[in-house]
């Protein structure tokens, strides 16, 4: 694990956890990761950061063991980024994030951004960590997502802005 001087110092698991992931644009790259894309220009494009950001982003998190590179073209080499287990286990902190910010950084009558289906009883599963309607904990591989249509009009747009550079 990579991890610095300030956070090898203190046994707080907080602390650490931050060093790791304590950043917009390292949270924005892995919900990138988790939302299905794993191209280099797709997370650039979904999050805004510059090249450099997203590059020794990605690059800490493979070093932290939460993203593994797979080559996909040889010539030129190009990768695609994929969460490993350590990177799979972070889903819970982005569900706690949707949910409070879903709660407390949006208007009531802008709805969800992305309503989630939980596929064991097939209803809406809210904001979790329990699906709303039947009470099972949520779980990554028991959901499927719907962005509403201005969230994915959102994502169309930001994807067709970079294309155009």
């Amino acid at each position: 694990m990579a991890v610095n001087d300030s956070s090898a110092k203190t046994l707080c698991p907080i602390s650490r956890a931050e060093e790791v992931v304590g950043d917009r644009w390292t949270v924005l790259v892995l919900r990138e990761l988790f939302m299905g894309s794993h191209r280099y220009d797709e997370i650039q494009a979904q999050t805004g950061g510059t090249p450099q950001m997203i590059a020794t982003r990605l690059k800490t998190l493979e070093a932290d063991g939460l993203v593994e590179r797979r080559l996909y073209n040889e010539r030129p080499k190009r990768y695609e980024y994929h969460l490993t287990a350590k990177g799979q286990a972070f889903y819970p902190v982005i569900m706690a994030l949707r949910a409070w910010g879903e709660t407390w950084c949006k208007a009531p009558e802008e709805g969800l951004a992305v309503v989630l289906t939980h596929k064991r009883c097939n209803h809406a599963a809210g904001l979790g960590p329990l699906c709303e309607h039947c009470g099972e904990p949520l779980r990554r591989e028991d959901l499927s997502s719907h962005p509403q249509e201005a969230y994915a009009a959102e994502r169309r747009a930001r994807h067709e802005a970079f294309r155009s550079k």
